[in-house]
């Protein structure tokens, strides 16, 4: 994301003011807009003394084309970015029992911002994705992040597969989301130091990807599509290990 990206949406502005002021160069308002939501973002942003810019719903619409912007934008300076070396370090600092999502190849940047949220609401420690054929945090993945995207690691590595085995080094278990595994994911060991494993939309895991993992898990289908969305598997495995991590 360059100096002076957009995220955009009341949500995901009030958790980027609430979390990371810092990071915030301007606020952006459409003038049109004075309802009670509009009123409180506005209040939320001068509490936190950063700069207003108040512009015209088409100047708006310009900047962020095919955009459901609600009439709040806000401009932000480059985040920090996590690079492939320090995986290690922050498995290190999880704890005993670090939690790491990793997204095999998804596409989608609304699906990518949706497994943001959820590893920030559990806790993850990192989120890694391959640098090729995989969505980046856009602006609509942002939004769909509401926040996330500023709390966790996002980390982008040339091989997953060797990614895969160096999480296995540290320590974590491999389990990985396949409509024709051999296990149910309820009836798997997910307290433990632990790696989710999500393929892309459509196609699942790539072979290499799956002959990695240590475990192949499904979850029940009991009606006539074939698979979840990747988000939605990935939020029913998720708070699985939250909820074995907490008996």
């Amino acid at each position: 994301m360059s100096e002076g990206s957009l995220i955009f949406g009341h949500h995901a502005v009030r958790a980027m003011v609430a979390r990371s002021a810092s990071r915030v160069i301007e606020v952006l308002l459409v003038d049109e807009r004075q309802d009670k939501r509009m009123n409180e973002t506005r209040q939320l942003v001068e509490q936190a003394g950063l700069p207003v810019k108040r512009l015209g719903r088409k100047d708006l619409n310009h900047l962020l084309p095919d955009a459901s912007h609600q009439g709040v934008a806000a401009r932000l300076r480059v985040p920090r970015q996590w690079n492939e070396p320090e995986l290690p370090d922050l498995v290190a600092g999880a704890g005993p029992r670090p939690l790491v999502l990793i997204l095999d190849g998804v596409q989608d940047p609304h699906n990518l911002g949706a497994c943001m949220r959820t590893a920030d609401a559990v806790g993850a420690c990192a989120v890694v994705v391959p640098k090729d054929r995989a969505a980046s945090l856009t602006p609509a993945a942002r939004k769909v992040a509401s926040g996330a995207a500023e709390t966790v690691p996002l980390i982008r590595v040339t091989n997953l597969s060797r990614t895969m085995l160096l999480l296995k080094e540290l320590g974590l278990t491999l389990v990985g989301a396949d409509e024709h595994g051999p296990a149910m994911y309820h009836q798997t060991d997910l307290s433990g130091p632990l790696a989710l494993v999500m393929g892309a939309e459509g196609r699942g895991l790539r072979r290499l990807t799956s002959e990695r993992c240590d475990v192949l898990v499904r979850l029940p289908m009991e009606g006539i599509v074939e698979s979840l969305n990747v988000s939605v598997a990935l939020g029913v495995m998720a708070y699985e290990a939250v909820r074995q991590r907490s008996l």
